[in-house]
C-alpha cells in the first residue's frame, strides 16, 4: 500500500490501481477514452477536479457527466528544460470549466491562446490514463 495523497489509500490489485470510490468512475472512464466532469444537481454547474461536494454551492448532490472533450487553450507555458520538453496548459472545456493539463504532439511555436484543442489520453508509467490535449487541425 502507498499514500498518493492525503486522505486516500491507493493499492495495486492485479497490476491495476484500486482508486477511492470518490473518483473511481473518472479513472475507469479515462481507460475507455472518456473524459468525465462532475455536475451539481442543485445549482447545475459543472466542476473539475472530481470531488463529491460542489465547490459552487456546497451540495452533496453531484453526478458524473461526459465531457465532449473539446475546448480552447486558455494559457500555456513551454518547459524546454524538462526531459522531455513539455507544454503545460490551462484548457477551458466547452462545458465552461478550466483544467490544468498538458498539450502533446504540438509545436509550441504554433500555439496561441484560444486555439481549439481536444482531449486524448496518455498512459503514465503507473498505468493510469491521463487526459491530455492536442491542437485541432
Amino acid at each position: 500500500m502507498r499514500d498518493d495523497y492525503i486522505g486516500a489509500r491507493i493499492v495495486m490489485i492485479d497490476d491495476k490501481w484500486d482508486w477511492p470510490m470518490e473518483n473511481r468512475e473518472f479513472w475507469d472512464a479515462s481507460e475507455r477514452g472518456i473524459l468525465l466532469v462532475k455536475r451539481c444537481i442543485d445549482c447545475e454547474k459543472p466542476h473539475y477536479y472530481p470531488r463529491l461536494i460542489c465547490p459552487h454551492c456546497g451540495s452533496h448532490s453531484t453526478h458524473w457527466t461526459e465531457s465532449c472533450g473539446k475546448g480552447k487553450l486558455y494559457s500555456y507555458s513551454f518547459f524546454r528544460r524538462a526531459n522531455p520538453p513539455q507544454i503545460l496548459a490551462y484548457v477551458t472545456l466547452a462545458e465552461g470549466i478550466t483544467l490544468l493539463t498538458e498539450i502533446i504532439d504540438s509545436d509550441h511555436e504554433k500555439l496561441a491562446v484560444n486555439d481549439e484543442v481536444e482531449v486524448k489520453f496518455r498512459v503514465d508509467p503507473d498505468g493510469r490514463y491521463i487526459p491530455v490535449f492536442v491542437l485541432v487541425k
